[in-house]
């Protein structure tokens, strides 16, 4: 038997969410073929089988998360596939009996070594009956000691972005080690905490104005519960209005020199590369510029302290069929026109594919997202944590301008807002960049081939 585990996507990333089966019990895999389909707090992919065989057992739920090497599925590699137990049942055992070979079932023989744990994530624990409502439980003396284990960055941060007492919060991971979802239920529990009326009130305080959900009738709505992705994309976007105070300045680019360069060398790079040359190449050129001249923007910020990068990697925002994924190009100052847009073109084909790696999406220290793809003229997105800023790119289109003597003029314009931290950048600074960026995008020499 092979044990196929739930693998380490990326260095911060303890745990997954198996979110597909691909294969059911007693089908035939062969080896790199899709088995299951995971997401993590940073990539959604399929996990390939590691060796060729029969489906034996799945061990872990559909919708299930579980630590990193905890064995979610074993494969057979003869090809006799055993009836195995239920994947609930299985899961919430360490050591899955073997196959029943008659009507008595035979005791689990030792197992040589012990198998990796598989812990349960616990729904949100609410008070117990004879506990005042809305009232969290008093923290019990194991829970104000040292949390047990090793914290993984997103746990600290996640702690750090919410103010929590790491001490107050009860660990269910490996050794008490706590959890992604530790955290989140502790939350769950501080937030209705707060929502509740003291029990001592002799009334409650009416409700604000508009704060009620409005009353529904079942028959004429339908409830569906988010996706693994969405909810994570609604996580992250929470976590970072609540990080960052969002400022967006917005600048006029005249793209008319890009776009005539663009036309006469785009036939030529689909014929040679295999690739359709878009404006964003030019974009993510002209960033990494202003970024060389403005290194702020490059920066990150972890408590009082300024984090700066030597490396340029910049995420490029892609939209999914339900969802959105920032891929990273790293190393993008090192790379010309063609370089840029061939990692775009690669990045952007295998993420609507599920085929990015987790370490492609991880470590980006500046974004560009461009929303005019889809028409849109101006936008303002939201900063990717744990960066500062992130270049908005409205559509290119053609507009009447008056130039220099009155004169008006046909020219290929574009709305560009920068969206920065403004704990570390300022307007002034964040305007300087955008002058920078502007600058080198209406006055390009680079050649292209």
């Amino acid at each position: 038997m092979i044990d196929v585990v739930m693998p380490q996507m990326g260095e911060s990333i303890v745990e997954g969410t198996l979110t597909k089966w691909l294969k059911q019990i007693g089908e035939r895999v062969e080896r790199d073929e899709p088995l299951f389909e995971i997401s993590t707090d940073k990539v959604d992919t399929e996990i390939p089988a590691p060796a060729a065989g029969t489906l034996a057992a799945r061990l872990v739920d559909e919708g299930k998360t579980v630590a990193i090497n905890t064995v979610v599925a074993r494969i057979d590699e003869t090809g006799a596939a055993a009836a195995m137990a239920a994947p609930s049942k299985a899961a919430a055992a360490p050591h899955p009996a073997p196959a029943m070979q008659g009507p008595e079932p035979r005791p689990p023989e030792p197992s040589p070594a012990p198998q990796p744990p598989q812990p349960e994530i616990p729904p949100v624990q609410l008070p117990r009956p004879e506990e005042p409502p809305g009232l969290l439980p008093e923290p019990e003396p194991m829970q104000a000691a040292e949390p047990a284990g090793p914290l993984s960055p997103l746990v600290r941060r996640m702690a750090r972005e919410n103010n929590i007492d790491l001490r107050l919060v009860r660990g269910t991971g490996a050794g008490g080690r706590i959890t992604k979802q530790d955290v989140e239920n502790y939350l769950a529990q501080r937030a209705a905490q707060a929502a509740q009326p003291a029990p001592q009130a002799a009334a409650p305080a009416p409700a604000a104005p508009g704060l009620a959900l409005p009353r529904v009738d079942a028959a004429k709505t339908r409830v569906e519960p988010m996706s693994i992705m969405r909810a994570k994309i609604a996580e992250h976007m929470l976590a970072s209005v609540r990080t960052s105070p969002h400022v967006t300045t917005v600048h006029k680019v005249d793209m008319t020199r890009v776009a005539k360069i663009r036309a006469r060398h785009k036939e030529d790079v689909q014929a040679r590369y295999g690739f359709s040359l878009s404006y964003l190449p030019f974009v993510a050129r002209a960033a990494v510029e202003a970024i060389r001249a403005f290194p702020l923007a490059n920066a990150s910020v972890e408590g009082t302290n300024i984090i700066h990068h030597n490396e340029v990697n910049i995420g490029i925002a892609v939209a999914l069929e339900n969802g959105l994924i920032v891929p990273v190009i790293r190393n993008a100052d090192e790379k010309n026109i063609i370089g840029l847009q061939r990692a775009i073109a690669d990045l952007a084909a295998r993420a609507r594919s599920r085929q990015l790696k987790p370490d492609e999406v991880q470590g980006g220290t500046f974004s560009i997202t461009n929303f005019g793809s889809f028409g849109s003229l101006f936008g303002t997105p939201i900063i990717n944590q744990p960066q500062v800023a992130i270049l908005g790119l409205g559509a290119v289109e053609k507009t009447p301008v008056v130039l220099d003597g009155d004169a008006i003029a046909i020219r290929s314009i574009s709305l560009m807002g920068l969206t920065f931290d403004h704990r570390l950048i300022d307007g002034a600074y964040a305007d300087q960049f955008m002058q920078k960026l502007r600058s080198v995008l209406e006055s390009w020499s680079e050649e292209i081939l």
